[in-house]
């Protein structure tokens, strides 16, 4: 395979892993939003609770009510993670750490501007709720970091 034709590849991998995840994300969401009101809880298994709560904010709802800016931010962030990816499409994982991160970034910025938050659902003890777009960013950043740990061949 010529080194086109592999970074060719690794974008249409990003980009249907992506779309798995905003697919996930936004559907669950839909879900937990249809099937929950806004506040109530619903126990699943030992300390685990479903709910549906809105974030104005990013992480742990920093920045509440940071509207535009938190969107123009969010689009900043992915353009720089799809600048990377440009440029370094053909290390091993790359596309799996890309695909999380554009999936996740957005699942939430759909969130953000159709209802102006983020609505999270997964509660565990003593941690504040998230979603799955959440998960996905946080995955994808500990895999950006694992690629550009290795030493590229």
């Amino acid at each position: 395979m010529s080194i086109a034709e592999g970074r060719a590849r690794a974008w249409r991998l990003a980009l249907a892993l992506c779309g798995v995840i905003v697919a996930i994300d936004q559907g669950t969401k839909a879900a937990i939003e249809a099937n929950l009101v806004p506040g109530e809880r619903v126990s699943v298994f030992l300390g685990v609770h479903l709910t549906d709560v809105h974030n104005e904010g990013i992480a742990f709802g920093l920045a509440g009510g940071g509207g535009t800016g938190l969107i123009v931010l969010t689009a900043v962030a992915l353009g720089l993670i799809l600048a990377l990816f440009a440029r370094n499409a053909e290390r091993p994982g790359m596309w799996v750490a890309v695909g999380l991160l554009a999936g996740g970034a957005l699942g939430n910025l759909a969130d953000r501007v159709r209802i102006d938050s983020v609505t999270d659902f997964i509660e565990l003890p003593v941690w504040p709720a998230f979603n799955i777009a959440d998960v996905a960013i946080v995955v994808g950043v500990a895999g950006l970091a694992l690629v550009f740990m290795e030493q590229p061949d």
